[in-house]
């Protein structure tokens, strides 16, 4: 009788630790919008905001802003080159606040441009897209 009660508490223990363990995993966010643009002035805001950069662009900005969030949620930004179905990079950052607004970029290295062609960013909280936005170069 002893061990059963024993191992029943271990059973429920091991489950309430693995239910802790997934829930700070996933957080908690709201993005409200997201856009493309040029560039990122001092107020974290988006400047020239477009989804069609001309050929040349070396950097294109994602910015969003977020409400009801989990601080130090982990958003991941992923890009992908449609054009020719490349994902081309996972980008990990933590939501510093509740609400606000922030941004993450897709940069060459010095001297390169980005290839013309379409392109997206998803904003993903583990495997689910919260939101996308497409663009193009050309």
């Amino acid at each position: 009788m002893l061990l059963k009660k024993i191992k029943i508490s271990l059973i429920l223990l091991l489950t309430f630790i693995l239910s802790a363990c997934a829930f700070q995993n996933t957080g908690n966010i709201n993005i409200t919008d997201i856009k493309t643009a040029s560039g990122i002035n001092e107020k974290l805001l988006p400047v020239d905001i477009t989804n069609t950069f001309p050929n040349g662009t070396q950097k294109v900005f994602c910015w969003f802003q977020w409400r009801a969030t989990k601080v130090d949620t982990t958003v991941t930004a992923r890009w992908y080159f449609l054009t020719d179905n490349i994902h081309i990079l996972d980008y990990n950052f933590m939501i510093p606040r509740k609400e606000g607004s922030g941004s993450v970029s897709l940069t060459m290295p010095e001297d390169k441009k980005l290839p013309v062609g379409q392109y997206k960013v998803d904003l993903n909280l583990g495997k689910q897209t919260l939101r996308s936005a497409t663009f193009k170069i050309q």
